[in-house]
C-alpha cells in the first residue's frame, strides 16, 4: 500500500512544491486549503502525471476545531496518514500596537492552536503504530524576537519549542517531529502579510519555494529535529545566542525594517 501524505497550505508555496515532491515519490496525498479551485487542479495535476490517489479537503483552518474535521474526515475514509506536514500559517507586517486585532488572533489561530491540535490527533495514531513522520513549518523569526512581526515569530517560536519538545517524547516511538525554519522566501507570504516593502524581501537572498521544499523533505524523511533552510540563516541563528538579547531585537528591526 502506497504512503499517504497529509499536507495544509497545498494550494501554493512551500506546501505546493511538497505535494508535488511526495506525489514524485510515489505517496497518495490529502490536501488541505481554502481554495477548492486550486486544489482540484493540483489534484487533476498529479494525479494524472504521478498515477496517485489524491483527495482533497477545503478547510480553513483558522476556524476553531477545523483540525478536528479534517482528521474526522480522514478518519472516516480510513486512510492511515503517515506523513503529516503542517505547512499553514500566514503573518502580518507592522506595529502591533497599530495593526488588527482580528487578523493576529486568526494568526494565532492557525500557526499555533490549529497546528498543535492537527499534531496530536495524528501524532497519537502514528505512536500507536509505530510509525510516522510530521513537519511542522517554522520559520528563522522563531529564534529571535521581531518587531514590526512580533506575534507572527511569537508564533514561530511556539512552533520551534513544541515541534522540538514533543520530537524528544516520541524519539523511542519510531515517529520523528522536524520543525523547519525557513528564511525569507517566494511563496505569497509577503503578499498575504503586506511585507512589499520590508528589506527581508528585497535582494537576492529570497529562496523559492521548491528549493526550501526539497530540503524539508530531506530533513523530514531523515528524522532531523530543527531544519534551519541556507548556511547564511543557519550562521544567523546560531550567531544570535551569543549576542546580548537587547541587541538582536534592534538587529531585528533593522533586517527586517518597518513600515
Amino acid at each position: 500500500m502506497k504512503p499517504t501524505a497529509l499536507i495544509t497550505g497545498a494550494s501554493n508555496g512551500i506546501g505546493l512544491e511538497l505535494a508535488r515532491i511526495h506525489a514524485a515519490k510515489g505517496d497518495n496525498l490529502i490536501l488541505v486549503a481554502r481554495s477548492t479551485d486550486k486544489l482540484m487542479a493540483l489534484k487533476a495535476e498529479l494525479e494524472q502525471k504521478h498515477g496517485i490517489s489524491v483527495h482533497v479537503i477545503a478547510k480553513d483552518l483558522s476556524v476553531p476545531d477545523a483540525s478536528k474535521a479534517v482528521y474526522d474526515e480522514t478518519t472516516a475514509m480510513n486512510v492511515k496518514v503517515d506523513y503529516l506536514i503542517n505547512n499553514a500559517g500566514f503573518g502580518d507586517y507592522g506595529m502591533f500596537v497599530d495593526n488588527k486585532w482580528d487578523k493576529e488572533a486568526q494568526m494565532i489561530q492557525l500557526n499555533m492552536t490549529a497546528l498543535t491540535q492537527m499534531t496530536k490527533l495524528y501524532l497519537q495514531d502514528m505512536v500507536k503504530r509505530g510509525s510516522g513522520r510530521i513537519m511542522n513549518v517554522a520559520s528563522t523569526g522563531a529564534f529571535q524576537p521581531a518587531p514590526s512581526m512580533a506575534v507572527y515569530c511569537a508564533t514561530k517560536a511556539y512552533v520551534l519549542s513544541f515541534s522540538e519538545a514533543v520530537n524528544n517524547e516520541v524519539s523511542d516511538k519510531g515517529v520523528s517531529i522536524t520543525a523547519l525554519c525557513p528564511g525569507a522566501t517566494t511563496t505569497g507570504f509577503e503578499a498575504a502579510a503586506d511585507m512589499g516593502n520590508s528589506n527581508l524581501f528585497k535582494g537576492s537572498m529570497v529562496a523559492s519555494a521548491k528549493s526550501v521544499a526539497e530540503y524539508g523533505y530531506k530533513a523530514m524523511m531523515s528524522g532531523e529535529a530543527v531544519a534551519v533552510h541556507g548556511w547564511m540563516n543557519y550562521i544567523m541563528v546560531n550567531s544570535s545566542r551569543f549576542v546580548p538579547r537587547n541587541l538582536v531585537v534592534k538587529i531585528a528591526r533593522k533586517v527586517i525594517g518597518s513600515k
